[in-house]
């Protein structure tokens, strides 16, 4: 029986496998701005998304350049306009779903699926920072977020 996917999962899923990526090697910034037909500029300033530009802080690390990047996609595809306009609860709103997507884009569940993770936790956060190229609290957050998915559905 093949898994049952909520929403983002499912969009995450197609979007990435649409323009060939199946795997957890191949997630990264270089493999897949150029096929969603992105500008990204790596500038010393707080990431963000301008007018479908997205801009990385290139005072981070790989792995925090690459949780970014998730981030500033969620918004150059779901937002619109300028946050400085919009009031504090929609913005507040904006950045929850431009962080679940990072955490959906960054770690795909349909890929996790396929990890047999360990049954003790540090272990398996490892696992997921080494896989996926990940913080270690970005990976703490999503495998608490994938096991309460699991338990829960």
């Amino acid at each position: 029986m093949g898994n049952t996917y909520n929403s983002i999962e499912e969009y995450i899923r197609q979007l990435i496998n649409s323009i060939g990526i199946y795997h957890p090697h191949q997630l990264n910034i270089e493999n897949i701005y150029p096929r969603l037909k992105l500008s990204i500029f790596y500038i010393p300033h707080e990431s963000m998304a301008i007018g479908g530009n997205l801009f990385l802080d290139n005072r981070k690390s790989d792995a925090a350049q690459w949780q970014d990047f998730g981030h500033e996609l969620g918004h150059t595809l779901f937002h619109v306009g300028d946050q400085a306009f919009i009031p504090l609860s929609m913005r507040e709103w904006q950045e929850w779903k431009a962080e679940n997507f990072s955490q959906h884009l960054c770690i795909p569940t349909f890929m996790l699926n396929k990890i047999t993770l360990p049954n003790n936790e540090n272990e398996a956060i490892w696992l997921i920072m080494e896989t996926f190229g990940v913080t270690r609290p970005f990976a703490e957050k999503r495998l608490r977020q994938y096991i309460q998915n699991m338990i829960y559905g």
